[in-house]
């Protein structure tokens, strides 16, 4: 599209303090209508910070935000342009639990009239749905909270293109595709670029390499609160960018044995026909829906309360996919979150060792890199990717013998990512056994074994040395299996 001589968006010395802590710090960029712009770099360099200053949400401590050549913030002014000028899909989802689809869409359309609005706000929100992710299965009238995470995903973000009347201008996407499965990646993805044509200027913040590379015009690369590159996205490489973003991308880690020299090592886990064998990392996969975490929840109750045709030899820990709801604690420490759940001392003790707490959660803290002043930080000022870190650091500081991991990488950084998958493996040889669910194809080759789920079942079992994208996808449609293969009702 033309670029016009007014920029949809120009920021100038753009600053934020957070007590000692500098989120931010000179920070210019000018942006134009239509554009696809990425915002990359590692947990913690400012992209959130810098997208919450842009919509409104926060305010800056220095410098100033024009949207289409009009002041929108500066630290004197009290808010934003009036209207629907930016609208915003957060990592943390925003949507009320206890209310409906359509309630929630309500809340976030000021044209509505305050008379007889429900009919209309169903009419908007199918609509937008239905646009965005055909065939989505969402009924308005649901309460957000009987919802699985990827369905209110693709709420939150049909809400945000919703309108009553002139097309939107600025929609900000940070991390949209963290909940969705590949198919429902794949159609807002699409819908990005339909919007952008249409005018749409659209900030999209992912650490999925092929989004970035296959659907965005720019990117703008962020490091340490500042930003360091802002390019055509043509002009970078896979590489480069790893590179922009100061991290160094640990190669993937292909030594490990194949799971069949594992044969004789003992079974750990088995439920119906998933096994997970001593020293191993078993993935799972398969559109999102379709049973992976309904088997991780039985493997975690029967460790509550065992079921006779179960196996389960071992401790367990569990890192929750929906890290709001069940995984961390919004009012407590890093050091709190990390410790919840381990045991400090004897079992007959009901005393807490602060300080072992403490020692326990600053090793954590090195390993994963968790960015924070220090462990007494509340977890609720980190950024997304940095809590979900605490999560996966609270799992391996139980000692636990079997580790559950659903889609525990969600919204953490290339590099960390690498990172972990390193230390699961060696963790593996150690003789630790991780079930591993993931919505990321690309993770799976970190796996001895991968089980694919398709309708509440095993459509196929994947030795790491048969492993490719060809396969997985196949089955994930029932294609190596007796059901038909379909596509209907899919998340």
């Amino acid at each position: 599209m033309t670029q016009t001589a007014v920029p949809a968006l120009a920021l100038e010395n753009i600053g934020k303090v957070f007590g000692s802590v500098r989120a931010l710090e000179g920070v210019n960029l000018t942006v134009h209508p239509g554009r696809v712009v990425a915002i990359m770099g590692h947990n913690g360099a400012g992209k959130s910070t810098l997208m919450h200053i842009l919509a409104g949400t926060l305010r800056p401590s220095s410098g100033t935000v024009a949207l289409f050549g009009e002041n929108a913030a500066s630290p004197t002014r009290k808010g934003h342009l009036p209207g629907d000028t930016v609208r915003c899909v957060f990592q943390e989802l925003s949507l009320c639990p206890n209310l409906t689809v359509v309630e929630n869409t309500r809340l976030a359309l000021r044209g509505l009239p305050f008379g007889k609005w429900r009919a209309r706000a169903r009419d908007l929100i199918r609509k937008s749905l239905d646009d965005i992710f055909p065939d989505h299965g969402i009924e308005p009238t649901a309460k957000l909270e009987d919802l699985p995470i990827g369905s209110r995903q693709m709420v939150e973000i049909a809400r945000a293109f919703a309108t009553t009347g002139d097309p939107v201008r600025v929609v900000i996407l940070d991390e949209p595709t963290s909940s969705l499965g590949g198919r429902r990646a794949s159609q807002l993805l699409a819908y990005m670029r339909k919007a952008s044509q249409a005018g749409a200027t659209i900030f999209f913040i992912s650490h999925r390499m092929d989004e970035i590379f296959g659907h965005t015009d720019e990117i703008v690369v962020m490091r340490d609160g500042q930003i360091v590159a802002h390019r055509p996205t043509s002009e970078f490489t896979h590489d480069s960018l790893v590179s922009e973003m100061g991290m160094v991308e640990i190669p993937a880690d292909h030594s490990a044995e194949a799971a069949s020299t594992k044969i004789d090592t003992p079974v750990v886990v088995r439920v119906g026909d998933f096994v997970a064998r001593k020293g191993t990392v078993v993935g799972l996969a398969g559109l999102d829906g379709h049973g992976q975490k309904d088997l991780l929840n039985e493997i975690y109750l029967s460790s509550r309360r065992p079921v006779a045709e179960n196996t389960l030899e071992g401790t367990l820990a569990f890192v929750a996919g929906d890290r709001q709801s069940e995984g961390i604690f919004p009012l407590w420490s890093i050091a709190r979150n990390i410790s919840a759940g381990r045991s400090t001392g004897p079992q007959t003790s009901k005393s807490v060792s602060l300080a072992r707490e403490i020692g326990v959660a600053q090793t954590w803290q090195t390993q994963l890199s968790i960015r924070a002043p220090d462990v007494n930080t509340p977890i609720s000022a980190l950024s997304g990717g940095n809590q979900q870190k605490v999560l996966v650091a609270r799992a391996f500081a139980q000692e636990a013998e079997i580790i559950l991991l659903d889609d525990p990488l969600r919204g953490v950084d290339v590099g960390t990512k690498r990172e972990l998958y390193a230390f699961t493996r060696d963790q593996a040889r150690a003789g630790k056994t991780f079930i591993w669910y993931s919505t990321e194809i690309a993770e799976l080759e970190n796996c001895d074994t991968v089980y694919v789920y398709y309708q509440g079942r095993i459509s196929a079992v994947v030795p790491r040395e048969e492993l490719s994208e060809h396969r997985i996808l196949e089955a994930s449609f029932g294609r190596n299996s007796d059901t038909p293969a379909t596509s209907d009702k899919v998340n």
